[in-house]
């Protein structure tokens, strides 16, 4: 049985006026089927979309229509026929069948609906991924996801950036504290890398220039929220002979390229989920700590000292703030106090109580986090001492910056986090296929 027996086309590649009289095959799982007696109504849908398949009574084959009728929803079909125009049907036209071939049949009842007619709890729909995915807007949650990688890869590429990848079980803590997941490494004792920071600071040593990655990335955090994940993908730049500004040009302008590629080529998806987005608008607004400080004391509540880190009900503040101000939900946070960012941030050289690091923020979620980075060895040293870290245990990481380190800069960007803000989802496990949080590890 070869690809052409059981599939010519998919159901969105279908035009009745192109194609003629010529036969047309389309595979997929029957979506609905009703029977109204005289006629049989059968929708198969593939990842594309749907296609009926039109049986009367009077001008089909017995055996066929009664073939039709008894198929159970979700069992895998073949269907070969003749499309003709049909307006009020999926994709505009109908399929007359010659022939229906029952590829493997479902158990009923299903574990949940895939019609959308009745809603599933998201927990419910997890354990179930395989039937979830086969409900239109979840698919196009995923084709969406697809667009924004596809783009992140074409704008750095064309940035001039390599992709490469790091490893993920490592001997050290990239940032330092006890957010790790350990595992025994044969004798060792080791850990899933939190971030791929150390490295891609070896290859600016290496002389690589402009590199990119994207890849998991683990955090051990007990964090329950509709917005923390225990196993993420990040998407990471590191740029030689850049500063913190230089960096935040690349990030702002990749997102705005990424929301342009989306509207461009998912607009079927976007449709689907109700979504209509607008490109945010380059340059993003620059807030410095100290203002975005204000900014919450201002509004009263929980009033903020300098050197807190800013919580979630801080950033909403500031959120609806840059809101109001600019009508754009995307800002930078800048100049953060050197002490509450990681020890490799590079602080300023006429007031070193600042870093050169910064936060991209959406309105309700910081975004990104980046920085120009240190590359004097012994500037590092004593920022890695300062935070309570030992140096000997960072000793590869430290052995590139003795040999020629150019100044550097970068950051990391959550893909989960940027597909989640773009459509306004609610939960981030609803834009991961398979999540990892503390109460799930299984599908």
């Amino acid at each position: 049985m070869s690809l052409a027996d059981l599939r010519t086309h998919y159901t969105a590649a279908i035009n009745p006026e192109e194609i003629g009289d010529e036969k047309v095959t389309i595979a997929g799982w029957v979506h609905e089927v009703r029977d109204l007696g005289g006629i049989c109504f059968v929708v198969v849908r593939d990842r594309t979309g749907r296609g009926q398949v039109t049986l009367v009574k009077k001008k089909i084959d017995k055996e066929l229509f009664d073939t039709a009728r008894k198929l159970v929803r979700e069992s895998v079909v073949s269907v070969t026929g003749t499309a003709k125009p049909e307006g009020k049907a999926p994709n505009g036209y109908e399929i007359i069948p010659d022939e229906i071939k029952l590829l493997n049949e479902s158990q009923s009842p299903l574990p949940m609906d895939t019609t959308g007619k009745v809603e599933a709890e998201l927990d419910t729909r997890l354990d179930s991924r395989f039937i979830d995915l086969r409900r239109e807007q979840t698919t196009a949650v995923f084709n969406i996801r697809h667009e924004v990688l596809r783009a992140v890869r074409d704008f750095l590429t064309d940035s001039g950036f390599l992709e490469t990848s790091s490893p993920k079980v490592v001997a050290t803590a990239t940032e330092g504290g006890t957010s790790l997941f350990p595992i025994t490494y044969f004798d060792r004792e080791a850990f899933l890398n939190q971030s791929p920071q150390l490295f891609k600071q070896i290859l600016m040593s290496g002389g690589l220039d402009r590199v990119f990655e994207i890849g998991p990335i683990f955090r051990a955090e007990e964090h329950d929220t509709r917005r923390h994940l225990n196993e993420a993908t990040s998407i990471d730049i590191e740029a030689s002979f850049c500063d913190h500004f230089d960096v935040m040009v690349i990030l702002e302008d990749m997102v705005a390229y990424v929301y342009e590629q989306v509207i461009e080529n998912a607009s079927a998806s976007l449709e689907a989920l109700g979504v209509e987005l607008q490109v945010p608008k380059t340059p993003f607004m620059r807030l410095t700590y100290d203002d975005a400080i204000e900014v919450v004391n201002s509004k009263g509540g929980d009033m903020l000292a300098w050197g807190d880190d800013l919580g979630t009900a801080a950033e909403h503040t500031i959120g609806e703030h840059v809101f109001k101000e600019t009508g754009e939900s995307h800002y930078f946070i800048i100049d953060w106090p050197t002490e509450i960012k990681p020890f490799y941030a590079m602080p300023y050289e006429d007031n070193p109580l600042l870093s050169k690091g910064f936060d991209m923020m959406h309105r309700t979620m910081e975004l990104s986090s980046g920085a120009q980075r240190i590359h004097i060895p012994e500037l590092l040293v004593s920022r890695i001492e300062s935070q309570g870290l030992d140096p000997e245990g960072f000793e590869f990481y430290l052995k590139a910056f003795r040999y020629g380190m150019p100044p550097h800069a970068g950051w990391g960007i959550g893909c989960e986090r940027l597909v989640m803000t773009m459509l306004g989802v609610d939960n981030i496990r609803d834009v991961v296929l398979f999540p990892r949080d503390r109460r799930r590890l299984s599908p």
